[in-house]
């Protein structure tokens, strides 16, 4: 069950990320979209906070390891904590990922 949880989403503002958020937060979750385009991060989540949801959002560039920490942070402000992280955002490691390159 998804209702009360805090959602948070990379690549939220467009395709897969998009539609998931307006999926779970119709159906209770709070949602917190992170992406580089904040004019269409502004109009989704001013679409699910019409629509009756709550969402909110920061601008995030998924390789910079500060606006990862920015967005973990705004959901433990606006919503106490995270239930469940959906990485969606486009990026393509250059070395496999259980080598811990957070760098790359």
């Amino acid at each position: 069950m998804i209702e009360n949880k805090v959602v948070v989403i990379t690549g939220a503002s467009s395709g897969i990320g998009a539609a998931t958020a307006k999926l779970l937060a119709s159906q209770g979750a709070s949602v917190v979209l992170g992406a580089r385009r904040e004019d269409k991060l502004a109009a989704l989540t001013d679409e699910i906070n019409d629509a009756g949801g709550q969402a909110v959002y920061r601008v995030t560039d998924v390789t910079k390891s500060v606006d990862n920490e920015n967005l973990v942070q705004l959901a433990k402000d606006a919503f106490g904590g995270i239930d469940v992280m959906f990485l969606n955002a486009g990026l393509m490691p250059v070395a496999p990922m259980s080598e811990l390159h957070v760098d790359e």
